[in-house]
C-alpha cells in the first residue's frame, strides 16, 4: 500500500487536500468545548411554620420530611436548616451527578407529599415549595436609592413586584431571592393588657380576620333562564379582601347582648409594614434590596448571568427617579474585577438568630 502512494504522489496529495477540506467543513458543526456536569443536582424543600422557633421547626417539620425522604433513588445526602428569625425550614437534597434534575424533582415531590399528613396544619396551609436550584447564588444585584429618596421597604417591594418574576422566567435561573425588608403586609401589634382585660386570645383574632377578610363572589342578576322581557345581565360586585388599615380595624371580634362590639382596633395597633423584619440589605452602608439569583442545575452559568444583566439593563429604563442598581457577580466563573469590588461593598444582614456568632437555629444532616 505504501509503494502505491510513493509511486503516485499526485494521488496522495489529492487525498490529503480532500481530507483537509472535509475536516474544515465538519469542524464548524462540532462543539468547540464540551464539559461534563461537575455539580450534582440539588432539590430544595421550603416550609414555613409561622411563629415557631428552630427547635420546633426541627421536630415538627424537618424530621417528618427527612424520614420520608430517606431512601429516595440516587440520593447522595440531605441536610436541613431551621431558622428562628423567619420560621423557615429549608431541606436540601443532593442527588447523584448522573441523574436528571427533573426526575429528582418528581421523586422529591412524591416523598414530600407522603410527609404532608404528619406536618402541622399551619405548615400545609402556608404551602410547601419544592424546586430545583443550587444553594450558592449566581449573581447579586443591589437595588438602591442614590439620594435616599426610597427606604429599604420600598426598594424590596419594588423588586418583588417588578423584578423577581422576569428573573425567574429568564433561561438558566432556578430561583430568585430578595434580601432586605420583606413584602408589604398588614401588621397587627396586639396589646396584651387589653387582651387580658377583655378575655380575648390571639387565635380568636386570627379566626375573625380569616372569616371577614375573604373574597366574596356575588354572582349575577338577570342571567338565564330569565323571564320574558329581561334584556340585560348584570354582574354583582361585592366587597373583596380588605386593603386599608381602617378596614382591618373595623373587623368585629366580639358582640355583647346590649349591642356593644369589640373591634380589632380596640386590642391592636394596625400598620402597613413588612412581612419579615429578620433581614436587612445594605450597599455601602445605605439601605438597599439585594437580589440574589440562583442557577438552574445543568444550565450555563455564563449565559444565564449575561441574560440577567441584559434584562436588568432593560428594566432600568422603567425605574422611578432616584433608583439605580449595581450588578455583583458571585460565581467565580463569571466574576470580574468590578464585581469583586461590588461583592465587598454589598451585603445583607440578618438578625442574631442567623448570625454565625450567635445563631439561634439548628442544622441537621443525614
Amino acid at each position: 500500500m505504501s509503494k502505491f502512494f510513493i509511486n503516485r504522489p499526485i494521488v496522495a496529495m489529492v487525498i490529503s487536500i480532500v481530507m483537509v477540506i472535509v475536516g474544515a467543513i465538519t469542524i464548524l458543526s462540532l462543539p468547540i468545548a464540551q464539559f461534563p456536569n461537575i455539580a450534582p443536582p440539588e432539590i430544595q424543600v421550603l416550609a414555613t411554620y409561622v411563629g415557631a422557633d428552630a427547635q420546633t421547626l426541627e421536630q415538627a417539620v424537618a424530621t417528618p420530611i427527612e424520614q420520608q425522604m430517606s431512601g429516595v433513588d440516587n440520593m447522595n445526602y440531605m441536610y436541613s436548616l431551621n431558622a428562628t428569625g423567619n420560621s423557615n425550614t429549608t431541606l436540601i437534597v443532593n442527588f447523584d451527578i448522573k441523574t436528571d434534575p427533573n426526575t429528582d424533582l418528581i421523586l422529591t415531590q412524591a416523598r414530600e407529599t407522603q410527609a404532608a399528613s404528619q406536618l402541622p396544619a399551619d405548615v400545609n396551609n402556608y404551602g410547601i415549595t419544592v424546586r430545583k436550584s443550587v444553594s450558592a447564588p449566581l449573581m447579586l444585584i443591589a437595588l438602591y436609592s442614590p439620594h435616599g429618596t426610597y427606604d429599604a421597604k420600598f426598594l424590596a417591594n419594588y423588586a418583588y413586584i417588578n423584578i423577581v418574576d422576569p428573573f425567574t422566567r429568564s433561561p438558566g435561573i432556578g430561583n430568585v431571592q430578595v434580601f432586605g425588608s420583606g413584602q408589604y403586609a398588614m401588621r397587627l401589634w396586639v396589646k396584651p393588657d387589653q387582651l387580658a382585660k377583655l378575655g380575648i386570645t390571639v387565635p380568636e383574632i386570627i379566626s375573625a380576620i380569616q372569616a371577614q377578610n375573604t373574597v366574596n363572589p356575588a354572582g349575577k342578576a338577570g342571567g338565564e333562564p330569565a323571564p320574558k322581557g329581561q334584556e340585560f345581565t348584570y354582574s354583582v360586585l361585592a366587597q373583596g379582601r380588605l386593603i386599608s388599615q381602617e378596614e382591618f380595624g373595623q373587623i368585629v371580634l366580639r358582640e355583647t347582648p346590649d349591642g356593644g362590639m369589640v373591634r380589632v382596633r380596640d386590642v391592636a395597633r394596625i400598620e402597613l409594614g413588612s412581612q419579615d423584619y429578620s433581614v436587612l440589605g445594605r450597599l455601602n452602608g445605605q439601605p438597599s434590596a439585594i437580589i440574589a439569583t440562583y442557577q438552574l442545575p445543568g444550565s450555563n452559568a455564563v449565559d444565564a448571568a449575561a441574560k440577567v444583566t441584559k434584562l436588568m439593563a432593560q428594566m432600568k429604563q422603567r425605574f422611578p427617579e432616584d433608583m439605580d442598581y449595581v450588578v455583583c457577580s458571585v460565581s467565580p466563573s463569571i466574576r470580574s474585577r468590578s464585581s469583586v469590588w461590588c461583592w465587598r461593598s454589598a451585603s445583607w444582614w440578618m438578625t442574631p438568630s442567623w448570625s454565625s456568632k450567635a445563631w439561634n437555629g439548628t442544622s441537621r444532616k443525614a
